[in-house]
């Protein structure tokens, strides 16, 4: 079975409940134009227009038959997660678009979904999460910006959902978002050549400091892009362990760390393999983005691994992980 194990769905079934539902939520302005949706949480700046790939099904379904994919992990899209509703809106926002995903994957069981959970307080994302994993979903996917730009994953309040994922052996996929705070990638290209990466390291990097991953060990983090670059500045992060007391261990939390293989160079995804080895590694795309991965197994290929080494990367593992029969 091949399994593309990093992609994003806004099912149209969602898009149509926002609008059905709009009176429940007062705190979401919807921002109509041309056909477009976007959205804009409690008095924020919209976020970008929901793409239309992002939710459509019939051709997301032919290119991973082009691609012979046969299953792919949806999350949803991380400009929707509303963390910024307040507590009771913001629950109420996560369950309606589990409830949407979780539609979309029985009615094409191709897809297998991600939660998503109310991030800005912590008793209640692990409530939404408990509720998922009862339901179905093989964990969650999170944004790496629970409170907006500046705040953390490993803050004290979000103890609670960690937990929460330990106790229910969850998968968490944590993502970059959209804007992480840092001007200098607004130009360029550079939000997605380089911000992505920067935002989920410095994400990843303090949850292992502050030793979540060691913490946790029942919980299943995934960190996307080669781990976010961390196997790169291993060495640089093992030093600070040494001269640092009282900090987690970079070398034993990233031997703990699943990642994706969306790096689009090959010599660089033998390098994390080099560094994490094959098993904890996946094929991703990030579909349906640009700066995602068109046709994700052939860096696999390239990379001149064994056959069962390929099997692994590109669907075996992924099946056990995301409880894929």
């Amino acid at each position: 079975m091949i399994v593309d194990c990093h992609a994003h769905l806004v099912p149209p079934e969602l898009l149509a409940a926002i609008r059905k539902d709009a009176a429940k939520f007062p705190n979401v302005r919807l921002i109509e134009d041309g056909g477009s949706l976007a959205l804009a949480f409690a008095g924020g700046k919209p976020t970008r227009p929901v793409s239309k790939p992002l939710s459509d099904i019939a051709g997301r379904v032919a290119w991973m038959a082009q691609q012979g994919i046969d299953r792919q992990v949806v999350g949803g899209w991380v400009d929707m997660f509303g963390y910024e509703l307040p507590g009771a809106e913001s629950e109420a926002w996560s369950r309606l678009a589990n409830d949407a995903l979780l539609a979309a994957a029985k009615a094409e069981p191709r897809f297998v979904p991600l939660a998503t959970v109310p991030l800005g307080d912590g008793a209640r994302a692990a409530g939404v999460l408990k509720t998922a994993i009862a339901a179905g979903f093989p964990g969650a996917m999170i944004g790496t910006l629970p409170r907006g730009v500046g705040s953390t994953l490993d803050h004290a309040d979000l103890d609670p959902f960690w937990q929460a994922a330990d106790e229910t052996g969850a998968l968490i996929h944590i993502h970059p978002s959209f804007d992480a705070g840092d001007v200098r990638v607004n130009d360029f290209g550079l939000a997605n050549g380089l911000g992505r990466i920067t935002d989920a390291a410095v994400a990843l990097a303090r949850l292992i400091s502050a030793g979540h991953v060691a913490r946790y060990k029942n919980a299943k983090f995934f960190a996307p892009m080669g781990a976010a670059a961390l196997p790169f500045v291993l060495g640089r992060l093992k030093r600070n362990y040494a001269i640092t007391p009282g900090i987690g261990d970079p070398v034993a939390a990233l031997g703990a760390i699943y990642t994706d293989t969306i790096l689009h160079d090959a010599r660089v995804l033998k390098f994390v393999i080099e560094m994490m080895g094959t098993e904890r590694l996946m094929m991703g795309s990030d579909m349906p983005f640009p700066i995602g991965d068109s046709e994700p197994m052939k860096i696999v290929a390239e990379a001149g691994l064994s056959l069962a080494q390929t099997a692994s990367i590109n669907g075996a593992l992924a099946a056990r992980l995301f409880k894929i029969a």
